[in-house]
């Protein structure tokens, strides 16, 4: 495994969670909190903690909107957010790619 790049992994995207909320908005235009709260089996503070994270580092815009006089908070991917995360897939198929090929 000589050519891999520790750095090529990002740490805000590893986590578990936040590695979900990437995944699940690679596949759709947004999505609103509640819907991936239950997905992601996350609470409301934990998710929120972690969309603040991804937020901060301009990987996903959130929209908070009212609905029927009930808040509506909506989680897009930002064009960087889609970026690093197809970065992050890239550096994570090379690491699994040398896995594979030592084994060999």
């Amino acid at each position: 495994m000589d050519g891999f790049d520790i750095d090529g992994i990002d740490e805000v995207i590893h986590g578990r969670l936040r590695l979900g909320v990437m995944a699940y908005l690679a596949g759709r235009d947004s999505a609103d909190f509640n819907d991936l709260k239950a997905r992601l089996k996350a609470t409301d503070g934990n998710l929120s903690a972690h969309l603040r994270k991804l937020e901060e580092a301009g990987y996903v815009a959130i929209d908070k909107s009212f609905v029927d006089r009930k808040s509506l908070t909506r989680v897009r991917l930002t064009a960087s957010g889609r970026d690093a995360f197809i970065a992050y897939l890239d550096a994570m198929g090379r690491l699994v790619g040398e896995a594979r090929a030592a084994e060999a």
